[in-house]
């Protein structure tokens, strides 16, 4: 009843709330209070609840990956529904949802493809921060704020478009399944999905981070004998073995290609391959860490600007398979309410990949977090 009646109260309303801004690249973000418009037509108004921080969002951050700025970053989490525009049908206010970057508006080309997911509204590989309609809801000092990829997390109240809302059970525990908006399911569903890993196969994650341990545990899952994991990082190693890495690797204690190591400590390659860190050089030792015949070869990380990706087309010539992957190849509004049905049911384990909570204010703390490597995924709780 207080849920219903605080709805009701700001319906149609502007809503004075805070959020972190990103004014420029390479600087903190800004506790700042920010005037959130009422959601228009086909749009919806959530009061967020948690947010994990992702590595795309540090990319932005460290102006690798340009967006428009000022912006409120954030991109993977849950909150509950406080008020719908006009025509909204899917959820009502109170109802519990994921905050997901990728939208499925079920209409468009890769919608209506039996496999396909990169909903042609997206606004993240050219992101313009702003809604369909060319305009942002977002207000701070007088000026207007960019959101980011129609989703932005790092405040209290955000709106998004219906057809990136997705409904959830309401027992889910918003604190924890937040994170399946985007890491565990971008390497959980790689895994699973668009590598189709194989019982009793071996498996290379390159990044031990937020989306490699999910594709740990997405290999993991799948019945691969062997899982090797590749980090520069050594801390995260007693981590990585937990969740089901069989070997850990760190490139930096070698003299030869960390590839050449793969193929060694293999014989012919991996079966499949996993990039999860987002350099080009990474890419391709993933590349050629598999078999030469029948390896598959996922790249999951989101690579700096610009960059090019340059390898010995033969490498493919022989039989290799290289892939991308968006979220897991997961269409968001119909499978994100299943994958959270099997956290419930425990059949995945979706709380062993977050290793810090912090308040919502201490946001550029879980930053530091982050980019000095001590946490895998760090949720803010609002």
């Amino acid at each position: 009843m207080k849920q219903a009646k605080f709805c009701v109260e700001t319906t149609g309303k502007v809503i004075t709330c805070r959020a972190a801004i990103a004014w420029t690249s390479n600087a903190p973000l800004s506790i700042e209070e920010v005037e959130v418009d009422p959601p228009k037509a086909g749009e919806v108004r959530i009061k967020v609840i948690s947010s994990g921080i992702c590595g795309s969002d540090n990319h932005i951050i460290n102006g690798t990956y340009p967006v428009p700025l000022p912006a409120i970053l954030g991109h993977e989490g849950a909150g509950v529904v406080e008020s719908i525009g006009e025509g909204v049908s899917t959820v009502k206010p109170g109802d519990k949802v994921i905050l997901t970057f990728l939208p499925q508006c079920r209409e468009c080309d890769s919608c209506l493809h039996a496999k396909g997911n990169c909903c042609l509204k997206e606004d993240i590989f050219s992101p313009v921060g702003l809604m369909l309609d060319g305009t942002t809801r977002f207000t701070c000092r007088g000026r207007k704020v960019h959101n980011v990829f129609g989703t932005s997390t790092f405040t209290e109240y955000t709106v998004m478009h219906e057809i990136s809302v997705v409904k959830i059970d309401d027992d889910a525990p918003m604190e924890n399944v937040c994170i399946l908006a985007c890491g565990f399911t971008t390497g959980y569903g790689a895994a699973v999905n668009r590598a189709q890993v194989t019982p009793g196969s071996t498996c290379v994650v390159f990044g031990l981070g937020g989306v490699g341990s999910a594709v740990v545990l997405g290999c993991k899952a799948a019945g691969a004998s062997r899982i090797i994991g590749i980090d520069i990082n050594e801390g995260k190693f007693e981590k990585a073995k937990a969740l089901g890495v069989t070997d850990c690797l760190n490139p930096r204690n070698f003299k030869k290609p960390i590839q050449q190591v793969v193929m060694e400590m293999t014989g012919l390659g991996a079966d499949f391959t996993f990039e999860a860190i987002g350099t080009t050089d990474t890419m391709v030792a993933a590349l050629e860490s598999c078999n030469m015949s029948y390896g598959v070869c996922v790249i999951i990380g989101v690579s700096p600007a610009k960059s090019q990706f340059s390898f010995d087309p033969m490498k493919l010539l022989s039989g290799r398979t290289l892939k991308g992957c968006l979220i897991g190849e997961y269409k968001t509004r119909d499978c994100i309410p299943l994958l959270v049905c099997d956290y419930m049911k425990k059949k995945i384990d979706v709380d062993s990949v977050i290793t810090h909570k912090l308040p919502f204010i201490k946001i550029n703390q879980g930053f530091e977090l982050l980019q000095s490597g001590k946490c895998i995924r760090c949720v803010l709780l609002f």
